[in-house]
């Protein structure tokens, strides 16, 4: 079960949380059951949240990265909720949260996004799960907001500066895309076997990308829009991140797919870098590592959060 609330971010953009569990008795036609296919359409919306029924209960937030979706933490969300508080954030510009125009996507908007929900949500003292960028966007709250914070979990995402060469690039994948697809089917083929990206097939990449398009009149096309994913990410690719992370003073657990985009000796200096770092490893992962391999994401993940929860 999925419940959507309505969050208010950084100059009032309006976000789209989801927090997955059993339906509170006391308002069960807030939740709706999960709906197959990309792109279920929240039939309720909550602008006001209650403060949670569950004040001791503790609270993590999923951060996805960039192009992503809340849906895409569906399954680490579920087992989360067995435990936990579990919820998953649309961030601006992405999935079922507002995509202005003229909105902001620097850093500090993400960031103060994510501020803004823990806070409206009253899910602090959290653990913090990002993925790629929503990774970045974590350590940067938690260095920011350490009263926020009772542990961070980093996957797959690079400390380090990319460059100019690498913005490029993006922008050149971006024009390559055969938009509209004609199914669903044909987005699977894509980005799972066609891009030239792929070194090899890779279903689940297709799966993921399926998640992030809509229905148009011509065809298929991504929720988000082009331009506003590469302005997101330019305010944090000519940079390194380093210094964000030596102030990071909860539990982190830095994880990493064998074949994703993290390499394991900027894996192991970031946990060196963090003051309470820890480190693990997915083996047949790639970038998308809980997406990937759910079972072994899991397994990775689920002995630090129990450390976090006994510990508080």
């Amino acid at each position: 079960m999925a419940r959507r609330i309505d969050v208010t971010g950084a100059g009032g953009v309006r976000l789209a949380a989801w927090e997955f569990g059993d339906p509170p008795k006391s308002d069960p036609v807030k939740l709706v059951p999960e709906q197959p296919g990309p792109h279920p359409e929240p039939p309720a919306v909550d602008p006001h949240p209650q403060p949670p029924e569950h004040e001791h209960t503790p609270g993590v937030l999923l951060l996805h990265g960039l192009m992503g979706r809340a849906s895409h933490w569906a399954s680490t969300a579920r087992w989360l909720s067995e435990r936990h508080r579990a919820v998953a954030l649309d961030q601006r510009g992405h999935g079922q949260s507002d995509k202005p125009p003229q909105a902001s996507f620097t850093r500090e908007a993400y960031v103060e996004d994510a501020e803004a929900a823990l806070e409206q949500l009253g899910l602090s003292p959290t653990v913090l799960i990002g993925h790629a960028m929503g990774a970045l966007t974590a350590w940067q709250l938690a260095a920011k907001r350490p009263d926020l914070v009772s542990g961070l979990i980093i996957c797959d995402m690079r400390a380090s500066a990319l460059g100019a060469a690498s913005q490029r690039e993006w922008a050149d994948w971006f024009k390559s895309w055969p938009v509209p697809f004609a199914t669903l089917a044909d987005v699977r083929k894509w980005f799972g076997e066609d891009d030239p990206w792929v070194e090899r097939p890779n279903p689940a990449r297709g799966e993921f990308y399926a998640e992030v398009m809509h229905e148009s009149p011509d065809g298929w096309r991504p929720v988000f829009e082009p331009e506003q994913m590469l302005k997101s990410r330019e305010t944090w690719v000519y940079d390194a991140h380093w210094e964000e992370l030596t102030q990071v003073q909860c539990p982190a657990l830095v994880v990493r797919g064998l074949d994703g985009e993290l390499g394991r000796a900027e894996a192991q200096e970031m946990v060196r870098v963090l003051p309470r770092g820890e480190y693990a490893e997915v083996a047949d992962a790639g970038h998308l590592v809980h997406y990937d391999q759910p079972e072994a994401w899991r397994a990775a993940i689920e002995p630090f959060l129990d450390a976090v929860r006994f510990a508080g």
